[in-house]
């Protein structure tokens, strides 16, 4: 019989995108920020470009998401989730988007989120 499983977990090096969502993300002070909502990928080239961290409000409720350069995150396996040089002031002034009111996430918008972060936009 064969096996007609497609792989959802991850190996040494590659994590399916469903178990990136929910992850945790914490500053280098251990506090935690928040998790992962979603990343948004380059359709051409098949990149990551943005973490998209939900963080704020009670139970999901009232939270704001933060698109996060995907070269800002460092995954830890020993934490279980991703670390970003931020504390939580610097996080509250980012840019961000409330779930009813999601940005274009175009060129302007993508050197904005970028330039924040102090990384050089693609």
């Amino acid at each position: 019989m064969t096996d007609n499983r497609i792989a959802t977990d991850e190996t040494n090096r590659l994590i399916a995108s469903n178990k990136v969502e929910g992850t945790a993300v914490y500053n280098r002070d251990n506090e935690k920020l928040g998790s992962i909502y979603n990343f948004m990928v380059d359709k051409r080239s098949g990149k990551a470009e943005y973490a998209v961290l939900q963080f704020g409000g009670l139970f999901g409720l009232g939270s704001d998401y933060y698109p996060l350069p995907w070269d800002v995150l460092t995954y830890e396996a020993n934490q279980g989730g991703y670390v970003v040089d931020l504390d939580k002031s610097l996080l509250e002034k980012a840019p961000r988007y409330s779930s009813d009111k999601e940005p274009a996430f175009d060129d302007d918008y993508g050197r904005e989120v970028y330039g924040y972060y102090g990384v050089n936009y693609p």
